[in-house]
């Protein structure tokens, strides 16, 4: 049995470095696990430019928690997987990990988020890859991913990582949507994700887009504008935002050749005759986040489905606390948000974890209130919103009491 620490975190994201840090600094023994070598998860491939012109480069904002983290006593491992997490008394958690167990009173899970896919034919292909990661091949590893791609699906997440691809010099001929089947969903409907492509608009690179998205909010001008939507698609960033087409099969023989794409109803039908390929060497299949919340299930944590939030998340309060003693979440696993709310979430949690353990500098109830606050104001200022419902979804799932 390895040191009894105060708190362990399990994932070091946003949410977790932004906890451990919050939590050591007001006196706690922190220990924060890791599974990759190294720290800031999602935040390593982010790189992206705010409304008012300032980058956002997650490398440095990691490097910023880390250092935080750090300089507050937090102890970090990295390359360590938690394997089982179970409570083993009235007061406290055992964790499985890779070295060893752990005793704690206080678990924190940031476990954050997986990508999903929409299968297709000829997906196994060598060049076939998720939209995340061509972004950590990117931003992180420093390797190109190939010379010419085509992106299936159209998301928040898939526009955010188009500019960050066509940044590093890459080029793409198109974004097209996935094939009609059960598993893509509204993801395939030519109207449906028009409605999203119409919430980010603040993403597109120049006005005449961001003015074209505020007059199509009118349904009646949406369901013209569908209509009449251009086969070859409106380009963004130089590249084809294909609407009104779909991926039927990624084509090759020991590796990607080229997508078969055809044209599709307003409803999303293929329309015989009008397939053709469109040539690449890799392909990025964007089918959207889901919380990942293997540990919260294997330590009997109650869950809600919540759509808008991404799938099944733990039953959490506000105060990210869990109905289990002692078990607390932050970030993705709570449900699909930007970085900058899982830094917030951490940090409520970290402030809240310290409040219950009665830490040496342990905050007031009106410090963590400040900070619950702080991150509704930073969910509602945020530059990426992957719903429109989340703040009503995450108002009535903290209706529920936790004790």
């Amino acid at each position: 049995m390895n040191a009894i620490y105060d708190l362990i975190v399990v994932g070091a994201g946003p949410a977790g470095l932004a906890a451990a840090g919050s939590a050591a600094q007001a006196g706690l023994k922190v220990l924060l696990l890791d599974e990759f070598m190294k720290l800031g998860g999602r935040l390593l491939g982010q790189l992206h430019q705010e409304p008012g012109g300032a980058w956002w480069n997650g490398i440095r904002e990691a490097e910023l928690l880390v250092l935080g983290a750090q300089e507050a006593g937090a102890d970090i491992a990295t390359g360590v997987s938690v394997t089982g997490l179970e409570r083993t008394d009235n007061n406290g958690w055992t964790l499985w990990t890779t070295q060893g167990c752990y005793r704690t009173p206080f678990v924190l899970l940031a476990t954050g988020a997986a990508e999903s896919a929409n299968p297709l034919p000829g997906w196994t292909l060598p060049g076939v890859m998720s939209i995340g990661a061509a972004q950590v091949m990117t931003n992180v590893q420093r390797v190109r991913v190939g010379n010419r791609g085509v992106v299936i699906g159209m998301s928040v997440l898939a526009m955010a990582i188009m500019s960050e691809l066509r940044l590093a010099g890459i080029e793409l001929a198109a974004i097209v949507l996935p094939p009609g089947n059960a598993l893509s969903g509204k993801d395939s409907n030519p109207e449906a994700v028009l409605d999203s492509l119409l919430r980010f608009a603040n993403l597109a690179p120049n006005a005449m887009l961001k003015y074209g998205a505020k007059f199509l909010q009118n349904s009646m001008l949406r369901n013209l504008a569908l209509n009449l939507y251009p086969k070859q698609g409106i380009r963004m960033l130089d590249v084809p935002l294909q609407l009104r087409r779909c991926a039927i099969e990624i084509v090759g023989r020991d590796a990607v050749e080229g997508v078969l794409v055809a044209d599709i109803t307003p409803r999303g039908e293929p329309i015989a005759g009008s397939e053709r390929v469109v040539e690449a060497d890799f392909v990025c299949i964007a089918g959207g986040l889901y919380p990942l919340v293997e540990l919260a299930a294997v330590a009997g944590c109650p869950f809600r489905y919540v759509p808008e939030l991404g799938g099944h998340v733990p039953v959490h309060g506000e105060n990210m606390q869990t109905l289990l003693p002692g078990l607390y979440v932050a970030g993705n696993i709570t449900g699909v948000e930007s970085a900058k709310v899982a830094i917030a979430q951490g940090r409520v949690a970290g402030l809240s974890i310290a409040f219950s353990a009665a830490a040496e500098k342990a905050p007031g109830e009106a410090e963590i209130k400040d900070a619950m606050e702080q991150v509704k104001l930073t969910r509602h200022e945020a530059l990426i919103q992957f719903h429109p419902d989340i703040a009503r979804s995450r108002a009535k799932l903290y209706q529920i009491e936790i004790v």
